[in-house]
């Protein structure tokens, strides 16, 4: 086979010039050939006829896919139309299931009969049913032939007539899902509608071919939809993974565009390295092999380019190729060179928006027959899926992960929210247990035994790995997400695997607790800061212009719960300052709690059993924090975003986003808090460099993360950090001159030196603000670049700092795990009456990081009260 495709692509090379730039007399011929299909019903519109334009002369709209596919649904008894959620931008997510009428009537037994047959519990199944194919398109806004070539799939099934489509819809069930990325593709139409134009423009410096920030990959919060498939942060990610444990199809589609001197990439990707190491090989060696010969073929005939077995992997599995794989599928990636508009000059000739979408057509095309062809080989491989994941499991060393922290119920809530969205079993924990000195107790801990169907996807969640392959990752190289979550976890084995402590299963996570029995208080409310969602109800409650402090030192007083512990940062309420009526806060007070899902309690006096009184000068008043980020060309949006979300999602609590060609106009004054993700800040001038001195030293909060901490040492904004290397590191060793080493090994060198994604473990100060609500020193920090800070001159401002041996999972190599070792991930510098905080590494990464992010709240509402002292 790889002859047969090397030959190809050496065949085609003299066609290809010609065809990208090819125009289509008519659009059907262009598209299809003769042997795709006998004839299409006429009583079902074309995309063409039902849009008014040729496909791939103008970007279609989501709501016009959303129009064809719903109408497709109302005038064919193969097809249904449905519904499956919405997106932030109340854009519709939508599926279209195509099969025969005769199979349309029994649509619920083909798949109850399709999820019995691969349950290593039941009877040997019956080969012999239909194949359950999921066709994804466009996760990515701005890689727009592949939503377009949805439109053409649907009407191929919903209007082919005669063989072979009346087969497929015989032995298929075809579960199409046009547009996964809706608030990304409509900016990116809209965009290159805007731009068009008439005749189109080729030249790649034509301001159609180069979006605006942030562009339409992303979605709404400038998340990339293709790595959250495992994270499942997003409401498009959460409904196509339900879709995809009602149906667990056998084959699974994602289909993206490159960059336009590319060519066209589909499967298999980059041999062994990029394999995911708990997935039988059989997938790799065998059944992607078997799809491959067929998407040569599609591609051959029309002389297309193509290349396989480089760049992409299938390692993770939060993308929309590698997910279907942990369900016993195959998951698929494509790639076609994009036009980035309508067309687009490259070496070939001009590559237009057609030929991108027919290409995608050939090899949607392609799937359908294998997938129909393979059946029954694809149903026989889902069954032995399953079943070697239990034989596995049996062997595995580790009987079950067991976590839960006793600290806070709402991490606990979240995450095994998580785990139950991924179908993951998971029981309550009937028994106390001690694992490596960490105690779990049933009423806050809970079980996932590895003894299950999805085996494979638990490991994927729970383990970590520091062993690899190869040393060259395309994303990241571990997705712990245990570790991300931040909560106490341990690998548990009994020793008899009937003697697991499990009880219940659960089958949903538990509700937010309801405040019980709150009585008005004439002295005080107090909120603990260990619970997640306390900054939540703390801002509703500044929002309501009620007066809040916090306790920088613990405390334990009698509530109307009884004695209770606080940790630092918990909130307290005071009565009698406030503007309100006793009963007004009372209200106000239960409002927050029902908001944030939180518990508070009353007290009737402000003298403590233990630790700090409540009228302490420890216990500062706080003021409702008053951000903004900057964004815009040269800002990492990803960056961005994530702190967009977080504020949104988990505080609801808005921060202003100033584009940087509006930087100009801010007055600081109006600010306590300014937040810099990672990104270029070199367009700030020296004068406004000097403006923002001058706002820190007289109060300000500047929160650094990533590289515009690296920004903010080398321009000054701090004095007594200093980043490993610098002309300004006193502490460089002299550099060794390397040796000689040839060029074609120079791509897996610098691969194997960057740092793409590991999780690392560093001691947190849990008495420093940025601290607080942190039960254990011991924090999992995720960590993706190779700049490393010496800890600060000031003693009291390091406040995580990396152990000497602190590699958690992932892969780094051994000179860089020598780098990090004891080097700083957070400092704190005093300037003045304010401080700049540095967090070299992203807390808030993809969303998903629950064990970090509270770091950044920390920062956000107690920076204000950062006094660093002196160095002695």
């Amino acid at each position: 086979m790889i002859l047969k495709l090397l030959t190809a692509t050496f065949t085609i090379l003299f066609l290809n010039a010609t065809l990208f730039a090819q125009q289509p007399e008519d659009q059907l011929e262009y598209f299809f050939k003769d042997e795709d299909v006998a004839s299409f019903d006429d009583r079902i519109p074309t995309p063409q006829e039902f849009l008014g334009y040729e496909l791939g002369s103008h970007h279609t709209r989501h709501d016009q896919i959303v129009a064809y596919f719903r109408k497709l649904g109302e005038l064919s008894d193969r097809a249904e139309f449905r519904e499956i959620g919405q997106t932030y931008g109340h854009r519709k997510l939508i599926i279209l299931k195509v099969t025969s009428p005769e199979n349309h009537a029994n649509l619920d037994e083909i798949r109850q009969a399709h999820l019995q047959a691969i349950s290593p519990g039941n009877n040997a199944p019956d080969l012999d049913r239909p194949a359950i194919n999921y066709l994804g398109y466009g996760v990515h806004g701005n890689e727009t032939s592949s939503s377009e070539t949805a439109m053409l799939t649907a009407f191929y099934l919903v209007a082919g007539e005669g063989d072979p489509v009346d087969r497929y819809l015989q032995q298929g069930v075809f579960i199409i899902d046009p547009v996964m990325n809706p608030d990304g593709r409509d900016r990116h139409t809209h965009w290159a509608n805007m731009h068009k134009g008439d005749p189109p423009v080729a030249d790649p410096l034509d301001r159609e071919h180069n979006e605006a920030w942030p562009g339409g990959r992303t979605n709404h919060y400038w998340f990339d939809l293709n790595r959250d498939w495992l994270p499942i942060v997003h409401p498009e990610s959460q409904a196509r993974v339900d879709l995809m444990h009602r149906w667990m199809p056998n084959v699974a589609t994602d289909f993206h565009e490159m960059g336009t001197t590319s060519t066209y990439f589909f499967e298999p990707t980059k041999p062994e390295g990029s394999w995911n190491p708990t997935l039988p090989e059989e997938l790799y060696t065998d059944f992607t092999l078997r799809f491959a010969e067929y998407w040569a073929e599609y591609l051959d005939e029309i002389g297309s380019l193509y290349f396989t077995k480089e760049i992409f992997d299938n390692t993770y599995p939060g993308y929309g190729s590698t997910y279907p794989n942990f369900m016993g599928g195959l998951g698929l990636v494509f790639e076609q060179a994009s036009a980035r508009g309508h067309v687009q000059e490259n070496q070939w000739g001009d590559l237009t928006f057609e030929f991108a979408i027919r290409n995608h057509l050939r090899t949607s095309l392609g799937t359908i027959q294998a997938a129909i062809e393979e059946r029954e080989y694809m149903h026989d491989y889902q069954r032995r899926f399953f079943e070697s994941a239990l034989e596995e499991a049996s062997d595995f060393e580790t009987e079950a992960y067991v976590f839960g922290d006793p600290h806070d119920e709402a991490r606990n809530r979240e995450f095994l929210d998580l785990l139950i969205n991924h179908r993951l079993e998971v029981y309550e924990l009937d028994e106390s247990v001690e694992v490596d000195g960490t105690a779990f107790n049933p009423e806050n801990a809970w079980l996932v035994p590895v003894e299950q169907e999805q085996f494979r996807l638990v490991r994927s969640i729970f383990e970590t790995t520091t062993e690899f392959a190869d040393s060259v990752f395309y994303d990241a190289s571990t997705w712990t997400m245990s570790l991300a979550y931040g909560l106490p976890n341990a690998d548990y084995s009994s020793g008899r695997w009937s003697d697991l402590p499990k009880g219940d299963r659960m089958t949903e996570a538990p509700e937010p607790p309801e405040q019980q029995d709150l009585p008005v208080s004439n002295y005080a409310y107090l909120l603990d800061w260990s619970d997640y969602y306390a900054p939540k109800a703390m801002y509703h409650l500044m929002e309501q212009g009620v007066l809040v402090q916090s306790l920088f030192r613990p405390t334990t007083i009698e509530t109307h719960d009884g004695e209770r512990a606080y940790s630092r940062g918990s909130v307290m309420v005071p009565v009698q300052p406030q503007d309100h009526s006793p009963e007004k806060l009372h209200e106000l007070v239960l409002q927050a709690a029902q908001k944030a899902g939180v518990e508070f309690q009353a007290t009737s006096t402000g003298y403590a059993a233990d630790g700090v009184d409540l009228g302490s000068r420890d216990v500062p008043v706080l003021e409702k924090p008053n951000a903004f980020t900057v964004v815009g060309s040269g800002i990492a949006a990803n960056a961005a975003g994530q702190l967009w979300h977080l504020l949104d999602t988990k505080v609801n609590m808005p921060i202003t986003k100033v584009d940087r060609q509006n930087y100009s106009r801010i007055s600081l004054e109006d600010y306590d808090v300014a937040v810099f993700v990672s990104g270029n800040y070199g367009f700030l001038s020296e004068n406004e460099i000097e403006e923002l001195q001058r706002w820190i030293r007289n109060g300000g909060t500047l929160i650094t993360i990533g590289s515009a901490a690296q920004w903010a040492v080398r321009n000054e904004l701090t004095s007594d950090i200093h980043v490993v290397g610098d002309e300004n590191d006193n502490q460089e060793e002299e550099p060794e001159i390397p040796a000689r080493v040839d060029f074609e090994k120079a791509r897996d060198i610098f691969g194997a030196q960057r740092i793409g994604g590991i999780i690392l473990e560093a001691d947190l100060d849990i008495t420093h603000p940025l601290g607080f609500g942190y039960q254990a020193r011991q924090l999992p920090v995720w960590r993706s670049h190779t700049t490393f800070y010496h800890p600060s001159e000031n003693p009291y401002s390091t406040v995580a700092q990396y152990s000497e041996s602190p590699l958690l999972s992932g892969y780094i190599s051994d000179e860089n795990l020598q780098a990090v070792s004891e080097t700083a991930s957070v400092l704190v510098d005093q300037t003045g009456s304010g401080r700049v905080i540095l967090m070299a590494d992203n807390p808030i990464f993809r969303g998903y990081w629950y064990g970090t992010n509270k770091l950044l709240l920390n920062a956000i509402f107690f920076g204000q009260h950062i006094n660093v002292p002196a160095a002695p």
